[in-house]
């Protein structure tokens, strides 16, 4: 789910509560942004064009060296973020794939490799986006955050937990509804609707 890529990203930031707090606001705000971004890509080309599972990895390496070097807000923000782009992008690979009905299982493309050149086929360590362990992930995640987490940081991450909880309470039915939702279209929209709706 992306509210889970939200509350991973945030995690990333809990550090600087301890090491670094005046640089937090910047590493949570970094780490939300960052694990939501790749989802950007969600009409064109989801879970490829900006999803960097080898590359945002490396790329995280000496932004955080750098950061630990030349602690600044920026340093921290951007090497939070990237980490937390890197996560979501390998974290996708632990769950289902690309499909209108992720657990049904027919899908073995999970997140693209461009280091590989190829898709990385999915773990379903988590069946699918919205299933019992995804909201169970986030609410782990969300444990730490909550109780260590200053006023915002709190309430984001119970947020986010609440919000969990409805998409997984809804996550099925919600197939069904777009299944039946995208032949109304405008011909004109429909190039622009993933290709797992039509």
């Amino acid at each position: 789910m992306a509210t889970t890529h939200a509350l991973l990203g945030l995690a990333l930031a809990l550090p600087l509560l301890a090491v670094a707090p005046d640089l937090a606001p910047a590493a949570f705000l970094a780490g939300l942004v960052g694990g939501v971004a790749p989802d950007l890509d969600l009409y064109t080309g989801h879970r490829k064009t900006l999803h960097y599972p080898v590359y945002g990895s490396i790329a995280t390496v000496p932004a955080v060296v750098l950061a630990a070097l030349v602690p600044t807000p920026v340093t921290v923000a951007i090497a939070v973020g990237l980490a937390a782009a890197a996560l979501h992008a390998v974290a996708d690979a632990a769950g289902s794939g690309l499909e209108l009905r992720p657990w049904q299982g027919t899908s073995e493309r999970a997140v693209y490799s461009h280091y590989h050149g190829r898709w990385v086929r999915p773990r379903r360590w988590v069946r699918y986006d919205g299933a019992p362990e995804d909201l169970f992930v986030a609410g782990i995640v969300a444990v730490p955050l909550v109780m260590l987490g200053d006023g915002p940081v709190t309430a984001l991450a119970a947020g986010l937990v609440a919000v969990s909880a409805v998409y997984v309470l809804l996550r099925k039915p919600l197939a069904t509804v777009a299944e039946r939702l995208v032949p109304l279209l405008p011909a004109a929209v429909r190039p622009y609707v993933p290709a797992r709706y039509l």
